[in-house]
Formats: C-alpha cells, sequence, structure tokens
C-alpha cells in the first residue's frame, strides 16, 4: 500500500463559517508580525539604504516575486486538495515536486529579470546615484536565490502540516507564504547586500548568477514533465507584467525615501502594511479560483452570492489585520528606539491606507480570477501574482497617501 498522505478522493465541499473565518484570521494575524520583524530588518538596514541608493527600488519586487510565485504554488495545491488530486509526494511528475521545481526556477530566474528591469527603470525616471547593474544583479539574484531556498522550504512545511491537520490549503498558504515572503526575502536582500560594490569580485559572482538563472529557467521551460514546463509558460508572461507593476510602486518608495527613513516606524509598517493587503487579496483569488474550478460558481461578472460571502469576509478580516499592523510596527520602534509619529497617526495611516487598498483588492481580486478563468487560463496561476503586485503599486500610493492626509509626510 502507497505510503503517500492523500486529500480525500473526490471533490470537497468549501467549508463556510466560523472554522474558515479563525483559520484565515489567525494565518493573517501571524503573517503579520512576521512581515513586522521584516520591516525592523528595513529600518535597521537605513544605512545600507543610503548607503546602496536603488536598494528600496528592489524591495517591493523582490517581496511580491516570492509571493506571486509561491502564492501561487499554494493556491493551486488548494485547488488540487479540493479536487481530490492532492498527494504528498516530491517526485519531479507530482503535484507538489512538479510545483516546486517550476516555483523555484521562476523565483530565481525572474530575480535576475527583476534587477535588470530595475536598473532600467532608475535610468528612466531619473533616480541619479543608484546602484551599478552588476550591483543590481548580485543583490536581487544572490538574495533571490537565498529567499527561494527559505520560502520554498516553508512552502512545503505549510503544505504538509496543513495536509496532516486538515485545514484548508486556501485560507492558510497563500496569506502565510505571502507574508512569511516578506519576512525572509528582505533579510535576503540585505545579507547579499554584503557582495555588492567590490569590484571584479562582484562583477563574477553576477556573471555566475546570472549564466545560472538563464540556465535553470531555460531548462525548466523544456522540462520534459509536463506540469512544470506548463506552469512555467504559463507564469513567464504574467509575472512579467507584475515585476512592472512592483518596480513602479519601488519608484513611488525611493522617492520617499528620506520621509520613511525620518519616520522609521512607518518603515517597520511597510512590509506588513503591503504584504498584508496581497494576503488578502491571495485569500480572496484562492477562494474563488477553487469555486469556479469546482463548478459552485459560474463566473459571471456580478459576484455570486457565495463570492460576495467571500468579499464580505474579506473586508471584516482587513480591520484587526491593519490595526495590528500599525500596533506592532509602533510598540517595535518604540522597543528598538526607532523613530516614528504616535500610535494615533500610525493607525490612521494603516487604516486609512488599508481601506483604500482593500477596496482595490476585492475588485482586481474578482475581475482578475474571473477573467481568466472565462478566458480558459489557470486562474490559479493568474490571480494571485496580478493581484499581489498591482496591490503593490496601489498599496505604495494609499500608503503615501495617507501619510500625507494623516500630516507625516
Amino acid at each position: 500500500m502507497s505510503s503517500e498522505r492523500r486529500a480525500p478522493a473526490g471533490p470537497r465541499r468549501l467549508r463556510p463559517g466560523w472554522t474558515d473565518a479563525a483559520q484565515r484570521l489567525v494565518a493573517l494575524l501571524v503573517g503579520v508580525l512576521a512581515a513586522t520583524l521584516s520591516g525592523l530588518v528595513l529600518a535597521a538596514a537605513e544605512g545600507t539604504l543610503a548607503d546602496l541608493p536603488g536598494l528600496l527600488l528592489l524591495v517591493p519586487g523582490a517581496v511580491a516575486l516570492r509571493g506571486n510565485v509561491f502564492g501561487a504554488m499554494g493556491s493551486r495545491l488548494g485547488t488540487a486538495a479540493h479536487a481530490g488530486t492532492f498527494r504528498l509526494n516530491f517526485r519531479p511528475d507530482g503535484v507538489v515536486g512538479g510545483n516546486l521545481l517550476a516555483a523555484g526556477a521562476l523565483s530565481l530566474g525572474f530575480s535576475m529579470v527583476l534587477a535588470v528591469l530595475a536598473k532600467g527603470t532608475a535610468t528612466v525616471f531619473g533616480l541619479s546615484g543608484t546602484m551599478t547593474l552588476v550591483d543590481f544583479l548580485v543583490v536581487s539574484t544572490l538574495g533571490g536565490l537565498l529567499a527561494t531556498l527559505a520560502v520554498g522550504l516553508v512552502t512545503v512545511g505549510l503544505t504538509a502540516g496543513s495536509v496532516r491537520l486538515g485545514w484548508d490549503l486556501d485560507n492558510v498558504t497563500a496569506p502565510l507564504v505571502t507574508t512569511i515572503g516578506d519576512l525572509l526575502t528582505v533579510p535576503a536582500l540585505v545579507v547579499a547586500t554584503v557582495a555588492a560594490g567590490r569590484g571584479s569580485a562582484s562583477a563574477a559572482l553576477a556573471v555566475v548568477l546570472v549564466v545560472g538563472a538563464v540556465g535553470v529557467l531555460a531548462t525548466a521551460w523544456r522540462a520534459p514533465v509536463g506540469e512544470v514546463a506548463r506552469i512555467v509558460r504559463h507564469s513567464v508572461p504574467v509575472l512579467v507584467v507584475t515585476v512592472v507593476f512592483d518596480l513602479l510602486a519601488g519608484i513611488t518608495l525611493e522617492k520617499r525615501l528620506d520621509d520613511l527613513l525620518g519616520a522609521e516606524s512607518l518603515l517597520i509598517l511597510l512590509p506588513a502594511f503591503l504584504g498584508g493587503a496581497g494576503a488578502l487579496g491571495g485569500i480572496l483569488c484562492s477562494r474563488l479560483s477553487t469555486q469556479f474550478h469546482l463548478g459552485l460558481d459560474g463566473a459571471t461578472p456580478l459576484p455570486s452570492r457565495s463570492s460576495g460571502r467571500d468579499i464580505r469576509s474579506l473586508a471584516v478580516l482587513a480591520v484587526p489585520v491593519f490595526m495590528l499592523a500599525a500596533v506592532a510596527a509602533h510598540l517595535v520602534a518604540e522597543a528598538t528606539g526607532q523613530t516614528g509619529p504616535g500610535l494615533g497617526e500610525v493607525l490612521a495611516v494603516a487604516l486609512l491606507g488599508g481601506g483604500l487598498a482593500t477596496l482595490f483588492v476585492v475588485l482586481v481580486a474578482y475581475y482578475s480570477t474571473m477573467a481568466a478563468f472565462r478566458f480558459g487560463l489557470d486562474p490559479d496561476t493568474y490571480g494571485i501574482p496580478v493581484v499581489t503586485s498591482s496591490v503593490d503599486l496601489v498599496g505604495a500610493f494609499t500608503l503615501v497617501l495617507a501619510m500625507v492626509a494623516v500630516g507625516v509626510a
């Protein structure tokens, strides 16, 4: 008899009610606390941000890339679990193994793409004195490699634990992978800066990293295992678009670097704010995708009653998520001696910016997932990347807008 752990045979009914809400809330709050630690790393690295201009330009894209790639992987695994096709094995032709190989190749390959586009974006938008292309490549690709290994292990662990405990993968993997990606990616980028700015040594390392990234992505594109190649080929176009969104978000933040360095509690808030908004969208995308795949929702232009319930639940969850993000950022700033406005102002920024971002999340999550399904595309692959990256862009704008409205910028 096979020792593989199996999901129950046949499609599973989605569980509404308090169980769903509790799983989502716990996953979101844990994710916010994890992302706050990432923000602390970012605030503590203010010297590095000043010494390597353009580093903050990379942060939204690098953070979102891990969430986009591994969050989409979690969404696909959630759909497989509900459809009764999930098998917990790591063979390349298995659901978990194939997804993991594809996600790793995409994460590493697009870390290199992000570096090239970041340098080009900085040039186009007139950001003077930014890092050289070599330094962008070293920081983004080496940091991406470290983060990919870490987030991949976390994703597999969450998947195995959720299946063992009978949790709904749609409620757990999307928010936790997205925000844990925030926690692990920012330190990975900071660590990678050690290898930047070292002349010919950095140039040699950049060549090795670029050759490796291109080779891995090309191999996955032509992989003999159909699932791996399919995921990579379907993901590349949408990831190109989302990287552009994230770079525009990075431009918004880089131009406000002085304001953020002057109010470090808001710099600590940044990853939790963007990650929380993206995680909310990830939950909604995962649930809608599962409903569409199982025929429980007709994917109509106007949300059905079941989709409406998920949307209302999402809006209710947004309030404690952004409140906790604000309180945690303020307390961490106070405990570590970082500068920043009072708690009331941080709460006002988080709730005002978060409310605007949540409205955007609902619209983009529903219509991007619905459109992908109606056009015969996989909403698991397209929904989360589109939502999280567009939320990074809009979230950066709404956060800055809220800072101006509250008077802290």
